[in-house]
């Protein structure tokens, strides 16, 4: 079984470096415009390119985040090819809570506490490092048995790709996770 992994094309709160999230309903915050976030001209061309990047490659299925800009760049990339696309909330975005929409490093304290592994950080309404982890690991659990045989292109976003690569790897000594940030479009592989 192969595992391409790619984020999602480019948005503007990308740009702005916003984290954006789904609404977490578990915590009642609300929904707005803002969980709702289209890729931008540039993550058109970004998924376009991708998808002429994996024109060759054989995919046997795509699970997808169902968040409009995994679902946008998976249907770029799916174009003129008879590929299924599921959506799987499993890999949604990390939940960031209290911290949606707020600038990385500025308003809270991103690379040295969000993401921390060690420091395993409990917050009112974000979502625990450990729980994200524990909700990608079991997906990945999920994904191993039933499509042992396939080829999965998995479309996401940046932040998935920590806990994907710690799957493979294991937690790095040095505790910086942000590394494993995929860009935009860039595409990992791994084996199982």
């Amino acid at each position: 079984m192969k595992i391409y992994l790619t984020r999602h094309g480019e948005t503007d709160w990308n740009i702005k470096h916003s984290n954006q999230q789904i609404n977490d309903t578990a915590n009642n915050l609300p929904v707005t415009d803002d969980d709702f976030i289209d890729i931008n001209s540039t993550g058109i061309k970004q998924a376009n390119k991708l998808a002429k990047k994996l024109k060759s490659v054989s995919i046997d299925l795509i699970i997808c985040s169902p968040l409009p800009r995994a679902k946008q760049t998976a249907e770029i990339i799916v174009n003129g090819r008879d590929i299924p696309i599921i959506f799987d909330k499993s890999i949604s975005v990390r939940e960031f809570g209290e911290h949606k929409g707020k600038v990385a490093d500025v308003d809270f304290d991103f690379t040295h506490g969000f993401w921390s592994y060690k420091a395993n950080i409990k917050y009112k309404q974000a979502e625990n490092i450990r729980d994200f982890f524990k909700r990608v690991y079991s997906f990945l659990d999920k994904i191993k048995e039933e499509y042992r045989d396939k080829n999965v292109l998995i479309v996401t976003h940046g932040s998935i790709g920590i806990p994907i690569y710690c799957y493979f790897n294991g937690i790095p000594e040095d505790d910086n996770l942000l590394k494993y940030v995929l860009k935009n479009c860039d595409i990992a592989i791994y084996e199982l």
